[in-house]
């Protein structure tokens, strides 16, 4: 899918952390959504959107905690800079799911239909996401299979999740 601003929107992305956050990303967003006891589409968007930056931010501090504890000393500040624009794929990666929530709630669909579509978007781009790393670590065609199952169970889990608590 290609973003207005001309970025592509997608779970994995050019780097190994990039990916790992996007996937982690979508599935945060998920059991936001599936959890949620919000009576409007916009405040679950909100719930979604600001839990992925409080993440964000608490995974980027301990990574800015951590490479000072391991080096021994003060960080640069292009260090500083280059953790604190990494990592944006947590938040990113939910975009889609998130629009998916917003669009069917201005068409009027019920908020309940509207989150439980949300969440068959992000089961699916996780299952996207397991196939496209299987093919880039050059698995076969059954490894692939396993790695989009795996991955999508965890979108699954989410929908069940969502149908057994409301």
């Amino acid at each position: 899918m290609q973003h207005p601003l001309g970025h592509r929107l997608r779970v994995t992305g050019p780097t190994e952390e990039g990916t790992a956050a996007g996937v982690y990303g979508v599935i945060i967003g998920a059991a936001v959504m599936a959890s949620s006891h919000a009576t409007s589409a916009g405040a679950v968007i909100v719930a979604v959107l600001v839990t992925l930056v409080i993440y964000w931010s608490a995974e980027r501090y301990a990574r800015l905690v951590a490479q000072r504890i391991h080096e021994g000393r003060r960080l640069t500040a292009h260090e500083v800079r280059s953790q604190l624009s990494g990592g944006w794929e947590i938040v990113t990666a939910s975009a889609v799911p998130v629009t998916v929530l917003a669009a069917l709630n201005l068409v009027g669909v019920a908020l309940r239909t509207t989150v439980l579509s949300a969440l068959v978007c992000s089961a699916l781009l996780l299952c996207l996401a397991g196939w496209e790393m299987g093919r880039h670590g050059q698995l076969t065609r059954i490894e692939r299979l396993v790695s989009a199952a795996v991955a999508g169970a965890f979108g699954v889990v989410m929908i069940l999740l969502k149908v057994t608590l409301h």
